[in-house]
């Protein structure tokens, strides 16, 4: 049975306003069973990534910040081996700054980045209409001023394989900054 807000099951509902610091003791497991649409169509849940470490970035094709595609782009190929997805999440709620239709989209993606990770179809990250997926997200690592809120386009959440949300970076942490922090994460 889901929970309001669509919160899983034994998930807590309050939301915390202090920075994001690691808490792992309070954190709760992902929801491996939330349903997902990629951008082709396909429908899945987040369990096909169960096991894998997972950078989940909400991404816009006409944002300052749309060169980080290459970045993504390159992380994956490096690692995706090694137990890493990308996961891409479009989303037009930042200055209408991702107008496409999911099919423009991946063509953008494909033909200016050659973009292969995982794109999820347009979906919302803020508000009462927003994925489940940002839900947990954003309860299980608010940003301290944002609280409760993403701020802006590329915002990454690490979430590790148990499916604990172990990391969060605002639009202008770059993907290398990030792969700086990964051998260590990474290593088996």
């Amino acid at each position: 049975m889901e929970r309001p807000g669509g919160l899983p099951p034994g998930a807590p509902t309050s939301r915390s306003s202090a920075p994001s610091e690691p808490v792992a003791h309070l954190a709760t497991r992902a929801p491996w069973d939330l349903p997902l649409t990629l951008l082709d169509g396909r429908t899945t849940t987040l369990g096909e990534w169960q096991g894998r470490w997972l950078l989940i970035v909400n991404v816009a094709s006409r944002c300052g910040y749309t060169p980080q595609y290459e970045g993504l782009e390159a992380l994956w190929r490096r690692h995706r081996d090694d137990g890493l997805t990308i996961l891409g999440v479009p989303c037009d709620q930042f200055g209408f700054q991702e107008p496409g239709t999911d099919a423009e989209i991946a063509e953008f993606c494909r033909v200016s980045y050659d973009v292969t990770f995982p794109l999820l179809a347009k979906t919302k990250v803020n508000g009462p209409d927003a994925h489940p997926l940002y839900r947990w997200l954003k309860r299980e690592r608010p940003a301290f001023l944002w609280m409760g809120t993403i701020k802006w386009n590329f915002t990454k959440f690490l979430v590790d394989p148990a499916g604990r949300v172990v990391g969060r970076w605002g639009s202008r942490t770059t993907p290398a900054e990030i792969e700086a922090r990964l051998p260590a994460l990474l290593a088996p």
